[in-house]
Formats: structure tokens, C-alpha cells, sequence
């Protein structure tokens, strides 16, 4: 995997080959849809990592999914009508296949990359967000509706996306809600 950032690239992702397009496509169409993806890119590749932390991922596993789900949407941009909602229905997928493959995590330290520059300070990032341990603390469903909501999403585009009732969604959302704010009130008494 290349570790270039698309972003960084006025064409295309180095990632990513050349999306077919349809047949007698001109390169003032290619060049327009290359400079589209690259603004959706940088708007929300970093969101599409912090969402994927937000679900428990670890940072580098986050942003390696995201730059795969990036390359994948790249390759078929001219087919996705809701590119937010895409990437982020397909990195959610995508973490919970790498969960259930159960992959023995690697102690070596993730080399550098643009979403990742310094790999030996996500132990010290992740303990000033404060807010992981507490995502990081609730059961799946409700940890899942807040990371959507987090997102930007509501309950029912978050239904939507996921296929569940929007009762289900905002069920798990109060029920995050009222963890966050037992978790605050215990650490504001803890000072």
C-alpha cells in the first residue's frame, strides 16, 4: 500500500488506478471528476479515521481502512450518489470484518504516513482524548449510534445506513448519552 496522500496529488490517488469510465469519456470529464474526489478526499478522510477510532479501532487500523475505503470509492466515484454516507457504511463494514477475522495484533510500531505521521505518539494521543475511553467503554450498538452521530448523521439516516429500525438507533444513542454523562459526572468527582 502506497502511503502517499491523495490529497497531495492534483490528479489522482497514487492508491488507486484510473476509474474506467464510459466509453468515449474525455479527459476534461476525467480531470473534473478527479479534482471532485480530491476535494471530498481532503474534506473527509481525517473525519472517516476519528469515526473509525470512535468505533474502537485502533489509529493506524483506522486510518488504513479508511485509506482503502478512499481508494475503493475513488475507483467507483461515478457510481455513488451519497459519497459521506458510502465511506463511511463501507469502513464501518469493513472494521467489523477485521474484527471477526480475530487478526493477532502486530507489536511492531505502523511505519509513518499522512494520516499517521508519527505512529510512537498515538499511545499519548489517544490519552488526552478522553472521550475514547468512554466510546471505548460502552457495548457495540451504542458505541456504533455514537459514532454515526458523531459523524454527523441523525438516527434516522443512521437507520437507514444500517438497516435497523430508527427506534433501535435513538434507544442506543440515549442509552450512550446517559453512560457519557455517569462517565463525566464520575471523573468530575474524581477531582
Amino acid at each position: 500500500m502506497s502511503t502517499r496522500d491523495p490529497a497531495d496529488s492534483a490528479d489522482r490517488p497514487a492508491t488507486a488506478p484510473a476509474p474506467p469510465g464510459p466509453p468515449g469519456q474525455h479527459h476534461g470529464a476525467r480531470q473534473q471528476t478527479d479534482q471532485e474526489f480530491s476535494v471530498f478526499y481532503r474534506e473527509n478522510i481525517r473525519p472517516l479515521t476519528g469515526f473509525l477510532i470512535n468505533h474502537g479501532a485502533g489509529v493506524p487500523v483506522a486510518a488504513d481502512i479508511a485509506q482503502e475505503v478512499m481508494t475503493d470509492a475513488y475507483r467507483n466515484w461515478g457510481h455513488i450518489t451519497y459519497p459521506k454516507a458510502w465511506v463511511h457504511k463501507a469502513a464501518s463494514r469493513e472494521l467489523v470484518r477485521k474484527i471477526a477475522s480475530v487478526e493477532e495484533p502486530v507489536d511492531d510500531i505502523p511505519e509513518p504516513t499522512s494520516l499517521v505521521p508519527r505512529p510512537d505518539a498515538i499511545a499519548e494521543w489517544e490519552a488526552q482524548h478522553d472521550a475514547l475511553h468512554l466510546l471505548r467503554s460502552l457495548p457495540m450498538k451504542q458505541r456504533q449510534a455514537m459514532a454515526w452521530t458523531l459523524a454527523g448523521f441523525t438516527p434516522t439516516d443512521i437507520a437507514d445506513h444500517l438497516g435497523l429500525p430508527a427506534e433501535n438507533v435513538r434507544a442506543n444513542l440515549k442509552k450512550a448519552r446517559h453512560a457519557a454523562a455517569a462517565y463525566l459526572k464520575a471523573r468530575e468527582e474524581e477531582q
